[in-house]
């Protein structure tokens, strides 16, 4: 992991262009490849970035990062203001609560629990920021990556939100749609998940188990 403080504006080139204009902000480069802007606001989200596989050219001052697809972050330094690199070793991996991890498997087995004439492309479908609960199609062929929560939050938002902006970014999946599923949506999360363009699906885990609700049972 390398991290760098510097003054510096970005220009993007590919499908559309984007420009930041001089500011100071952290260059991320990861050991995977990967290269982000972050400035000090928006939380985890980068200003632009670049997903491996890419590489990095330096040129003094002047970094170019492309890949495959041709589209470059050309970043124009001004100034170095700090910079260290650290080994973070072998990632152990995100450790799923009991729960979500049997709400995934079984709505991967009742992938139609989503709408009729939905298929199932695989579970844990893995990108470079951590991996999709699921990966499906509907029922006209287009992706739809969904993520998985116990109670779903904000924050569970805004991680799908990252998944289906890198998913998009690949010309054989994309258009991809989101789908925020969980036993429990807040409020706050559903309304910033509709705003987004993100449909929400409420779970019933004893449904999916195939268990009879035992609601009106008196005993």
């Amino acid at each position: 992991m390398r991290l760098v403080i510097a003054r510096c504006q970005v220009d993007y080139a590919g499908r559309l262009t984007a420009h930041l204009p001089m500011a100071t902000r952290l260059l991320l480069i990861k050991a995977d490849g990967s290269v982000s802007i972050h400035s000090d606001d928006r939380a985890y989200k980068p200003l632009n970035w670049m997903s491996p596989p890419c590489w990095l050219i330096e040129d003094g001052d002047i970094w170019t990062v492309q890949n495959k697809a041709g589209e470059k972050l050309v970043i124009s330094i001004e100034e170095r203001l700090d910079e260290v690199k650290h080994e973070l070793g072998a990632e152990p991996g995100l450790v799923k609560d009991g729960v979500e991890a049997h709400l995934q498997k079984l709505l991967a087995e009742h992938i139609t629990t989503l709408g009729e004439g939905y298929t199932l492309v695989r579970r844990e479908y893995p990108t470079a920021i951590g991996p999709v609960d699921i990966l499906c199609r509907d029922a006209d062929g287009a992706t739809v990556a969904v993520e998985i929560k116990r109670r779903g939050e904000i924050d569970g938002v805004e991680q799908l939100t990252r998944y289906l902006e890198l998913l998009n970014r690949d010309p054989l999946l994309s258009p991809v749609q989101g789908v925020f599923a969980a036993q429990l949506i807040k409020p706050q999360a559903r309304t910033l998940a509709e705003d987004r363009g993100i449909r929400c699906v409420t779970l019933d885990y004893d449904a999916l188990r195939g268990a009879e609700s035992d609601e009106f049972r008196l005993f």
